[in-house]
């Protein structure tokens, strides 16, 4: 083995090492992210937050639950002002 093919080699690994870093790190994001919008909508189920403002619950379903999950905060939010304004999240 060279030099050349060891330094090659090492350039290699130290590439793939940081790209691996990269996408574990993101993933490990959207994964809390997650997490926390799921949270977030059973915390405001189970508190009952939406009869404070004069509306039943929201229904915890697979869309709703999908919108959480993927949108995390945001997608709490979102599905929190689509219930307000009457759209119903259901299949």
């Amino acid at each position: 083995m060279s030099l050349f093919t060891a330094l090659l080699a090492l350039i290699l690994v130290a590439v793939v090492a940081f790209v691996l870093y990269k996408v574990v790190k993101s993933v490990a994001g959207l994964i809390i992210n997650a997490v926390v919008g799921v949270i977030l909508l059973w915390l405001i189920d189970v508190l009952n937050l939406m009869s404070l403002v004069g509306r039943p619950d929201i229904p915890i379903n697979l869309i709703t639950v999908l919108i959480c999950a993927i949108g995390g905060i945001f997608g709490v939010l979102v599905t929190v002002v689509l219930h307000l304004l009457g759209v119903p999240l259901t299949l």
